[in-house]
């Protein structure tokens, strides 16, 4: 199983990106990609419940505000479904109460956006090595 444990180290990182600001998700999904992992943009809270019962990740990176649906309520969902996977909540500036409240719902950390793009790939490495490596799904 040690193979396993180092699997971040070795293999790419898999990153779902949930954001409604689709401009910013897609250059961040960009930048992340360059950095040797493998990310994928959905734009709605329903769009990222749906993407996640199809495919694994090892760390969600996900906003607190969006149109669809509240932050906190897809991180409950995500928690309830894969309870392993590493969850970084986005949030703006003047919302780190609900940012707070992301973590006693057992996200990883947040990030304040605008953060910079070198602190947001440190915390994902971060999340998933505290996330033991393995998939998720199907267990």
């Amino acid at each position: 199983m040690m193979a396993e444990m180092d699997r971040t180290e070795k293999e790419t990182i898999r990153v779902l990106l949930v954001d409604d600001e689709i401009g910013f998700a897609d250059i961040l999904a960009k930048r992340l990609g360059k950095r040797g992992m493998t990310v994928t943009p959905v734009y709605t809270g329903a769009a990222a419940v749906k993407c996640i019962r199809k495919t694994d990740f090892d760390v969600a990176v996900l906003d607190l505000k969006m149109e669809d649906m509240d932050g906190i309520e897809v991180l409950k969902i995500f928690k309830k479904a894969y309870p392993e996977m590493a969850v970084i909540m986005l949030t703006g500036h003047g919302s780190e109460q609900a940012a707070r409240d992301g973590l006693k719902e057992g996200a990883f950390d947040y990030l304040t956006k605008p953060c910079e793009l070198e602190e947001l790939v440190e915390k994902i490495r971060e999340a998933a090595r505290s996330a033991g490596g393995g998939s998720i799904g199907g267990s």
